[in-house]
């Protein structure tokens, strides 16, 4: 599947507000890519359908949750927003034969992070949370690390993301905190 047809797919299931972000975060990533030498090929396939699944009734989301035995049951206990990348990477298998582990994993893990993110997972993950539609005060500073430290960056963008979910009181998905504290682990300041 072409990069441009992985977006006229995601076009066929978004809303026109969600399918312009896609655009966005895919043209976001491929420049991370082309910055941070990544495969260009396969990030933006990654965030070309990074979302597709994000405007689909949670029943939707659920029963694939239910139904798949390889999909973490325990993503039922946390919010509704953490599923539509684990179920949409299902998706992409079962809709349209993409077993790359590499392009599934950038879109399973697109919003939650996880512990030995690829380079491939970073740049979609940290494309989805800079793209130039996104206005909050973090991420001004999340775009001027993007330019100088790939990992530096996603940490800075998963502890604004655990400062915000603490904020409104929400459950934190336990890979976004193994994400963290890896790249704390790694990282010297």
């Amino acid at each position: 599947m072409k990069i441009e047809e992985a977006l006229e797919e995601s076009k066929k299931v978004l809303t026109q507000k969600r399918y312009d972000h896609v655009e966005r975060v895919t043209e976001t990533a491929i420049n991370l890519s082309e910055q941070y030498h990544g495969d260009h090929y396969r990030v933006g396939l990654a965030a070309a359908l990074h979302d597709y699944a994000k405007d689909m009734d949670f029943s939707i989301l659920k029963q694939w949750i239910v139904d798949h035995v390889d999909l973490p049951k325990d993503l039922l206990n946390y919010h509704h927003e953490v599923w539509h990348g684990p179920v949409g990477a299902k998706m992409m298998e079962r809709f349209f034969m993409i077993h790359d582990d590499e392009v599934l994993n950038a879109i399973r893990y697109h919003t939650t992070g996880h512990k030995h993110m690829s380079l491939t997972e970073k740049i979609v993950f940290l494309a989805d949370f800079i793209e130039p539609g996104r206005d909050f005060p973090a991420v001004h500073e999340a775009r001027k690390i993007a330019e100088k430290d790939l990992d530096r960056a996603c940490h800075f963008a998963l502890e604004n993301s655990i400062h915000f979910l603490i904020s409104k009181k929400q459950s934190i998905y336990p890979d976004t905190f193994f994400a963290y504290n890896e790249f704390t682990d790694q990282l010297t300041y």
